[in-house]
């Protein structure tokens, strides 16, 4: 049968294969390189809940000792001049210039803060296991297994990609959500292609 495969120098040729489980990974790697694309292309929508190692930038109007670019810490909170420990992990940028504004008011009159998310590094997958590039994955803000497979360079020859499984939480109340490439793939039970929330680990036996 013909493949697609990518060469070294970026470009796109047919070869025969008779790997079963090569043209999911070509198409795996081929969606997340349009996935990837997308992704660095936007910023982090206006609702975006942060997380513990994302960067924000803090600034108060005619305030020039009241900027600051700050990553939050990994307890999820960070110190402000003025306003304290403010509390940042779950909760959007404009829930927390709210905040910052209300305890400044005590020392500034009708304060006008603005905070703005730089990078969203705390928002992240990890794919593990039988995949070509195994690792942690920012997400901005959000892909679904697929997009994360693809993102991970595709199965390996050896994968059970029947078998795939979602890690979700941590101690006992962690859950495992299966996955069945070939299900999704057929447009059967799409519904197993979830997006993915931050500390997810997706494991591909």
């Amino acid at each position: 049968m013909l493949s697609l495969l990518w060469t070294r120098n970026g470009m796109l040729r047919l070869i025969k294969t008779s790997c079963t489980n090569l043209v999911p990974t070509v198409m795996l790697v081929a969606f997340g390189l349009l996935a990837g694309a997308a992704a660095s292309a936007q910023g982090a929508p206006t609702d975006y809940k942060l997380h513990a190692g994302d960067k924000i930038q803090v600034a108060v109007w005619k305030e020039l000792e009241l900027q600051r670019v700050i990553i939050v810490r990994p307890d999820g909170r960070f110190s402000f001049p003025l306003a304290g420990e403010v509390q940042a992990a779950g909760r959007s940028a404009d829930d927390i210039r709210v905040e910052i504004e209300g305890r400044l008011q005590k020392y500034i009159p009708e304060p006008v803060v603005t905070v703005s998310v730089e990078e969203v590094a705390g928002n992240r997958a990890f794919v593990v296991g039988q995949v070509n590039r195994p690792g942690m994955f920012v997400m901005n803000p959000q892909f679904n297994v697929l997009q994360a497979l693809a993102l991970a360079g595709g199965a390996t020859p050896f994968a059970k990609l029947d078998g795939i499984i979602i890690l979700r939480g941590s101690g006992a109340s962690q859950t495992a959500l299966p996955f069945r490439y070939s299900q999704v793939t057929e447009g059967k039970s799409l519904g197993q292609n979830i997006m993915l929330e931050s500390g997810d680990v997706v494991v591909v036996p």
